[in-house]
């Protein structure tokens, strides 16, 4: 599979505004601002959820979100997606017929930006999932991956104050989306791998966030078995990691990382005295951004 199947694209008018305002040396400076707009998901009659988000990419949004929380089956036959851009709604309609009236009154939201995510509906599962453990992370591996992720073109790096996530095999990455809450950019990717039959099989998961209980629930329940970021953990999501013995690597940065849960997986073969630091400008700008996000 080839890299960057899907890849942000910072120049698309619509995703940013430019802004004017004044620098901390009361100069006159125009920046880009990320553009947030709420979209409601339906599944069939049902509205389930509005949600804050950059608008790309909605039918993966709200497929994503339905998979990760339990209200869409791997097993089910989607039979259309209607999005309607002046309503600000997508319709996502089944062959099964679906009410989830009672499961949407209990809902405890995580820590998760923007809307957040029905923790409840994410830990149905999570006891009963078994990661694969021969899955491998050569060290060789996820320095290309920090390069090439961290170098890309993104509104991540353009405007911060948004979340990336990439869906990775071996040094390749293969879908890379962003959104102004994690859980949306993670929602995306899973709706991508639904909708293009894409498996979970030896891939890894990459986000610019940090390694928090949500991401660790999203990622376990998408059966991968990796998880890496440039940013730094949680308790509660180390804890997790280590119940469900997903491999857990945060701070990613340059040569250096920091793995708190499932060693057991990687392989270093590369030497860390080889692998150049991260140049300064992108260490700058992704600081900036992770303050902002």
């Amino acid at each position: 599979m080839k890299e960057f199947l899907v890849h942000p694209n910072p120049k698309d008018p619509r995703l940013t505004n430019r802004v004017p305002g004044i620098d901390h040396e009361g100069k006159a400076v125009e920046t880009s601002v990320v553009v947030e707009r709420a979209l409601t998901l339906f599944l069939n009659d049902q509205e389930i959820v509005t949600m804050m988000t950059i608008g790309d990419y909605p039918d993966y949004l709200a497929v994503g979100y339905l998979l990760n929380q339990n209200m869409l089956r791997l097993d089910d036959a989607v039979t259309a997606i209607d999005y309607d851009e002046d309503l600000e709604v997508v319709v996502v309609r089944t062959e099964r017929r679906t009410n989830y009236e009672e499961k949407l009154k209990k809902r405890t939201r995580t820590s998760g930006c923007a809307q957040g995510t029905a923790f409840g509906d994410l830990m149905e599962k999570f006891d009963e999932i078994e990661l694969p453990k021969d899955a491998v992370l050569k060290t060789s591996w996820l320095y290309a991956l920090m390069k090439k992720i961290n170098t890309r073109p993104s509104l991540y790096l353009e405007a911060g104050a948004i979340h990336g996530c990439v869906l990775c095999e071996e040094d390749r990455p293969l879908i890379y989306m962003e959104d102004v809450g994690r859980h949306n950019a993670v929602d995306k990717i899973a709706g991508y791998m639904f909708r293009h039959d894409i498996g979970p099989e030896h891939k890894m998961f990459y986000t610019t966030g940090r390694l928090t209980s949500e991401m660790v629930l999203k990622t376990v329940q998408m059966g991968i078995p990796i998880l890496m970021s440039r940013s730094g953990f949680t308790a509660w999501g180390v804890e997790l990691a280590r119940r469900a013995d997903l491999t857990l690597i945060g701070r990613a940065r340059g040569k250096r990382f920091i793995a708190l849960a499932g060693e057991h997986r990687i392989q270093y073969d590369a030497d860390p005295g080889q692998v150049a630091e991260e140049p300064r400008h992108i260490q700058r700008k992704a600081s900036l951004a992770d303050d902002a996000a």
